[in-house]
Order: C-alpha cells, then sequence, then structure tokens
C-alpha cells in the first residue's frame, strides 16, 4: 500500500540583519509586502515581508538568529523578464548586477551578459541588502515539464 508524500511548502527564509529599521526600510522601498512587525519582546522582534507574486516569505528581527548578518546565503527569485526586473529594482533603489550567464550560485564560472539563446534557467542578476544578504535572479521564460 502507497501512501501520499506530506506536503511541504517552503513559507519563509530568515534572514540575518545588524539594523532591523533600516532592513525594514529596505524592503519596503523595494515594493515587497509588510506581513508583519510584531515586537514581542524588548528583545524579540518579527518582520516579515513577500515579495510580489512570491508564495513565500522573508523574516527577519531581533531575536530571530544568531547568524551574523549578511550570511544568508543566495535566495533565488525567478523573474519572466531578467531586463525589466533589473530595471524596477534599480528604480527603487537596488543596486542590480549586470546580467550573466554559465554558472549561477557560487560565483565562479560566470560569462557576462544573458544566455546567448535566452533559455530559461540560464540568465542570472544579483543584488544585496544592506547587510549583504544576496538575492538572485534567474530568468525563467518556460517552466521545465512538470513545473508550475
Amino acid at each position: 500500500m502507497s501512501s501520499q508524500p506530506v506536503s511541504l511548502r517552503l513559507e519563509v527564509a530568515v534572514l540575518p540583519v545588524s539594523d532591523v529599521d533600516r532592513a525594514k526600510e529596505f524592503y519596503t522601498r523595494l515594493g515587497w509586502r509588510l506581513d508583519a512587525d510584531f515586537p514581542l519582546a524588548d528583545d524579540y522582534r518579527i518582520v516579515q515581508f513577500t515579495p510580489p507574486g512570491s508564495p513565500a516569505s522573508i523574516h527577519f528581527g531581533d531575536g530571530v538568529t544568531s547568524a551574523t548578518p549578511g550570511q544568508a546565503g543566495s535566495l533565488i527569485l525567478a523573474v519572466d523578464d531578467i531586463d525589466a526586473a533589473r530595471a524596477e529594482l534599480t528604480r527603487l533603489g537596488a543596486e542590480v548586477s549586470e546580467p550573466w550567464h554559465g554558472r549561477g550560485p557560487g560565483g565562479s564560472g560566470r560569462i557576462p551578459g544573458p544566455a546567448p539563446d535566452r533559455a530559461s534557467y540560464g540568465t542570472w542578476a544579483s543584488f544585496t541588502d544592506p547587510d549583504g544578504n544576496e538575492f538572485l535572479l534567474q530568468e525563467i521564460r518556460e517552466r521545465l515539464p512538470g513545473r508550475v
């Protein structure tokens, strides 16, 4: 008898930040939806934002994580059009890299410019928040079969 797998949905990624209000202002400026700002104690505050069109959110605050600010790793934001995403984020105050192709996460093996064929999953750009937490933009024009 086979059983159905338990549904596991990624809801929130925790970001370590050094200044909660500065981070809050940055994500507000980017137009991300503020879902929560709960000061639960003098040393415990949870702030949650959701990027436009995303089912997952980010969390940061006081007492939320002991990780070093800026050490969240690379969080990938899927975009339909990397040029439009770069233009919008730049307009809103983020410093977005030029596009590259080749290896995405990891940094080595990046080739300047978009993927020559503009194939889905092949073109990347990045930006960081004020603490250095990195977001990678990955252009996905058409999903692989079975991925919605």
